[in-house]
């Protein structure tokens, strides 16, 4: 296993102390820092995604506002 290093203000540390007393704080950190990642990875996933209907809708055909009328009276019984 790694050793992580890092400061945090000392009001976080004390908050933390005190609500995880009695528990292995190393592995809070670990549940955290991969809860972070996760997150992280999600919101890239999601912001490429974004991207790319974005870059779909670029090259899409174009529909005028007649053409759009038209075929939603087609569709209607």
């Amino acid at each position: 296993m790694a050793t992580v290093n890092f400061s945090v203000p000392e009001a976080i540390k004390q908050s933390f102390n005190e609500t995880f007393k009695d528990q292995n704080k190393s592995a809070i950190i670990a549940e955290l820092m991969r809860e972070a990642v996760e997150r992280a990875q999600r919101r890239q996933r999601h912001v490429e995604a974004i991207d790319r209907i974005l870059e779909r809708r670029q090259h899409a055909p174009r529909l005028t506002e007649e053409e759009l009328r038209c075929a939603r009276e087609d569709g209607r019984p």
